[in-house]
């Protein structure tokens, strides 16, 4: 469905933007203290702080925060704000709010690599490299066939290639499954599947956190062209627009997005569909507007996903369940309100 691009309603918007903000800081700040081992504002300020009322000893403290809950924070944070940012951008480019970041094949393809990657036994660094390459080697894919094939427009081509390539990954998916070990590989795969940051390091981030930040980057600079590729092709070239550099400027930046999200955090769904569908609910359909507004809101989102998954039950859940679970009926809630009553 063709978006209408509306002006930007600047004080009201810069101030939702703000408290936006506050909300993610203030969610970073309670998420240090929450987990298995619980600590207080007390064990935290002595971190930066001499406070005696500290109940932790100081050095405990430093290990629980900064080698195991920043990380995990800044991860969740980064995967939360990416997929959300990519998911918007997809959903600009092909003019459809149900779009979502895995259209061309990058996810599952990310997912094939993963798996491919436990079987073989290989660290988790090979493991995150082979989902990124091999995310990024599904889209060429899909790139070059909806080019070598006819029929339709680019962009119908484009998705429906982009199914048929995802589909292929599934399936190698299931094959490595099937030949992965039952008992030590297998739970390993089945896990990652689902989504998961407990295995997430500061070595991770440091790492897989610029390609992250520089696609995010791209596609933020690309909120103007957008807005007018959102008008239609025709009406993009006449107001000067390069549709086709924007077009593959967007997909491969929104792709290097959705493949490093994946290769930290493995499969987490319904994020890239689900923020940026309610923030266009939220305020219109106006890039300038949504892709910043769908950062902050993805990352708080994530954040507190992830902060569910570790807090709900004595053992992790997969916090792609959490996503679903959460996503689900937002996202039934929004198609209702949007359409007035489920009937047609």
């Amino acid at each position: 469905m063709p978006h209408r691009v509306e002006p930007s309603k600047g004080g009201l918007l810069s101030a939702q933007t703000a408290l936006l903000a506050i909300a993610v800081a203030a969610s970073v700040c309670l998420s240090l203290r929450i987990g298995a081992h619980p600590l207080s504002w007390a064990d935290l300020g002595q971190l930066w702080f001499p406070v005696g009322s500290a109940t932790v000893d100081r050095s405990t403290v430093a290990t629980l925060v900064y080698q195991i809950r920043l990380p995990r924070i800044v991860a969740a944070l980064s995967i939360g704000a990416g997929l959300s940012v990519a998911g918007a951008s997809y959903q600009g480019l092909f003019r459809n709010s149900l779009v979502s970041p895995d259209i061309l094949g990058a996810s599952s393809g990310a997912a094939f690599g993963a798996a491919l990657g436990i079987m073989l036994s290989l660290g988790i660094a090979a493991v995150q490299g082979l989902a990124f390459a091999s995310g990024l080697s599904a889209v060429l894919l899909t790139y070059l066939l909806s080019r070598s094939v006819g029929g339709g427009t680019f962009t119908l081509r484009l998705v429906l290639t982009g199914m048929v390539v995802g589909s292929l990954a599934m399936a190698g998916v299931a094959v490595i499954k099937t030949l992965a070990d039952p008992y030590s590989k297998l739970p390993m795969i089945t896990y990652w599947l689902l989504g998961s940051l407990s295995a997430i390091t500061a070595a991770d981030v440091k790492v897989l956190l610029p390609p992250l930040l520089a696609g995010m980057a791209v596609l933020m600079a690309l909120r103007w062209p957008l807005n007018a590729m959102a008008l239609g092709e025709e009406e993009a070239r006449a107001l000067g627009v390069a549709t086709t550099r924007i077009r593959l400027l967007t997909l491969l930046s929104a792709t290097l997005v959705t493949s490093v999200s994946v290769a930290i955090g493995g499969v987490i769904g319904w994020v890239g569909l689900m923020v940026p569908h309610l923030v266009r609910f939220w305020i219109g359909p106006n890039h300038r507007d949504v892709l910043p507004r769908s950062f902050l809101l993805g990352a708080l989102f994530l954040l507190w996903a992830d902060n569910l998954a570790r807090c709900l039950f004595a053992g992790e859940l997969p916090i792609g369940a959490v996503t679903c679970a959460c996503g689900i009926p937002v996202f039934l809630l929004l198609l209702r309100r949007a359409s007035g009553s489920w009937s047609e």
